[in-house]
């Protein structure tokens, strides 16, 4: 690696001995050489500094006169007792008085000197200001012969035409310093490039990091410390810690304490940050504290956004009010209401039958909302076992019960972190898991099965039911602070059998999504009749499957067409039986009907807007 190195020359001759030596060096700029100019001398350095030096070499005067004024090394070319030696053999040649100059800090045997000459006067200063009065006061008393020194006297001494001998370096001195220039900038970037790496991997982590000296003096402040904590670096760096971030008392105690933590939480202003704490250790002595951290809720986005793109589709709400088909006043009253309740943060609740479309109206609210672009999470509460329910909404750790996930899971309301979680058929929760949910709505936060920490949480909640909950709660089969919590708004759907002018516009709607690209053979009036004088117990769940029958078999199956096969009236009073009775014997006929269509359970159990289970038990009554 090739370095600009800038020297200083005391005089002609040294420059021409540094050309002589290297040649290539000087003449491509690598060695960039100044003679010693005493006018100018303290500008000397900073101006090779500007032309680009990164070590600098002065002698004497250029070395004293360099050092401290500019931001490289400063290397000083010594003076040697041969250098000396060999200017004052030089110099006696002619003259026989010689007047030596020299720093004071130059180490030389005096008393080899002194043996060179009897009428050898030695004169030392201490700094450059001193060296022009000492030589005016030795000229003044009367010297007669030639003087020998460094750059700055055989200046002065040219100017007076005094006879001059100036100690140039050896060659071998020269050299000497120019590998030990190459060393020490070899080292210096080194040290640069090792600070720099240092440097780019503390600010380009994901985490935090604050470090504080021994003194509680804050020596180190990331980018994302910067971020996070809204101090600049300015205001933090060199400062004490309790001056401008008082919240970080405990890391003073952790160092005067030597304790180190990992993974711990901590509420910070208005966030909560997980951090970890090391001691920095030199040569064995605790030296200061690196608190490393980061902000939860960004965690959480991170891992929200990687699942957002895994699991897309279960977690984007399809619907919203313009893709629900009604021209019912019944209906358009409810959508008018749904709409001014969507922008609201608060907990909702809807109410209505199976298959009155509580999801597509809870959609609907979540892409109305400034949640619309966060993820919608809906879950049937009624369709999983109380242990798989609680696993799924709150989540669990690596190892919290047999057949837990490796790596654990985050749970739904994880997921839903931002957005809205909508949790349908809310009254078949247990009374364990109500307890549950009601922390998740009163704290904001919740914890993974086998966790012991928590974590916070920003989500809507809405609820459905098919049963009046506040009925529930007055026969102690729902918690009446749950009730209350949930119920902030409420939206009541009507079934269709009570938005008659929906029917038709809703088959309508079935058929062209059924049959994009053909012929429709629509309803003729009696079959149009039909469908606006049915009951609907299925409600647009079962006007859906009716539609897909209409598209198979080109004909008009409704469950009802069966009844009339019911015995007679007589015949009912002859057993002796009362409404709900009557009420057993249709759904089991309807039943019947359904299967021998050749549905299978399932698809009859969604019809009727049951479960699999209770088709079940009734079909085994």
């Amino acid at each position: 690696m090739e370095y600009k190195i800038g020297i200083i020359a005391s005089d002609i001759e040294m420059k021409r001995s540094l050309e002589d030596l290297y040649p290539g060096e000087t003449s491509s700029g690598q060695f960039m050489i100044e003679v010693l100019d005493n006018a100018v001398l303290s500008e000397q350095g900073r101006r090779l500094e500007q032309a680009g030096a990164e070590l600098i070499i002065g002698r004497s005067g250029g070395y004293s006169r360099t050092v401290g004024n500019v931001s490289v090394p400063v290397l000083k070319l010594k003076v040697t007792t041969s250098d000396v030696m060999n200017a004052i053999i030089k110099a006696q040649q002619d003259h026989s008085e010689i007047a030596l100059f020299l720093w004071d800090q130059i180490n030389v045997d005096t008393r080899l000197i002194n043996l060179c000459n009897e009428h050898l006067s030695m004169h030392t200063f201490e700094d450059g200001d001193a060296i022009e009065s000492l030589f005016e006061q030795t000229i003044n008393d009367g010297f007669q012969g030639v003087v020998v020194g460094g750059g700055v006297v055989c200046s002065l001494a040219r100017k007076r035409g005094i006879p001059y001998v100036f100690i140039s370096p050896s060659n071998e001195s020269i050299k000497d310093l120019i590998n030990y220039a190459e060393q020490v900038l070899t080292s210096v970037h080194e040290v640069k490039y090792k600070n720099e790496l240092l440097t780019t991997v503390v600010h380009g982590i994901h985490d935090a990091v604050v470090a504080i000296d021994e003194h509680h003096e804050i020596m180190l402040f990331n980018k994302p410390a910067q971020d996070i904590l809204k101090l600049s670096p300015e205001n933090a760096i060199g400062r004490r810690l309790l001056d401008v971030l008082p919240e970080l008392t405990f890391l003073i105690l952790q160092l005067e304490n030597k304790i180190e933590h990992s993974d711990e939480l901590i509420q910070f202003r208005e966030m909560v940050l997980t951090y970890n704490t090391s001691l920095i250790r030199v040569d064995d002595q605790v030296k200061g504290v690196l608190f490393s951290f980061q902000d939860i809720t960004k965690l959480q986005r991170l891992e929200q956004k990687i699942r957002l793109e895994m699991n897309r589709k279960g977690l984007v709400a399809k619907y919203s009010f313009d893709d629900i088909v009604s021209v019912d006043p019944v209906m358009e009253t409810v959508i008018e209401k749904a709409r001014k309740i969507a922008p609201s943060n608060s907990t909702a609740i809807l109410y209505g039958e199976s298959g009155t479309g509580k999801e597509i109206i809870a959609s609907s609210l979540h892409n109305m909302s400034n949640r619309k672009k966060a993820p919608f999470v809906a879950v049937n509460c009624a369709a999983l076992t109380e242990t798989l329910l609680e696993s799924e909404l709150f989540g669990y750790e690596e190892g919290a019960f047999t057949g837990a996930r490796k790596g654990g899971k985050p749970g739904l309301f994880e997921l839903a972190h931002g957005g809205t979680i909508f949790l349908d058929e809310i009254n078949s929760v247990s009374s364990t898991l109500q307890a549950k949910l009601l922390r998740v709505i009163e704290e904001k936060e919740v914890m993974r099965i086998g966790s012991d920490y928590v974590i916070p949480l920003d989500v809507r909640i809405i609820s459905a039911a098919n049963e009046d909950l506040y009925e529930l709660v007055k026969k102690d089969r729902f918690r009446k602070d749950l009730f209350y919590r949930l119920n902030s708004l409420e939206l009541h759907l009507p079934p269709l059998r009570e938005r008659v002018k929906d029917v038709y516009p809703l088959f309508e709607h079935f058929l062209r999504e059924a049959l994009p690209d053909k012929d429709i053979r629509w309803p003729d009036e009696i079959e149009k009749k039909q469908l606006e004088e049915y009951s609907w117990p299925g409600n647009i769940r079962e006007l859906k499957n009716v539609c897909e029958r209409y598209v198979l078999f080109d004909a008009l199956e409704l469950s009802e067409q069966m009844i009339d096969e019911i015995d007679t009236p007589a015949e009912l009073e002859h057993y002796n039986i009362d409404l709900k009775d009557i009420h057993q014997l249709v759904e089991d006929r309807i039943i019947k009907q359904l299967l021998d269509t050749g549905m299978n359970k399932t698809q009859v159990a969604d019809v009727l807007g049951i479960s699999r289970t209770a088709l079940w038990k009734k079909t085994n009554k």
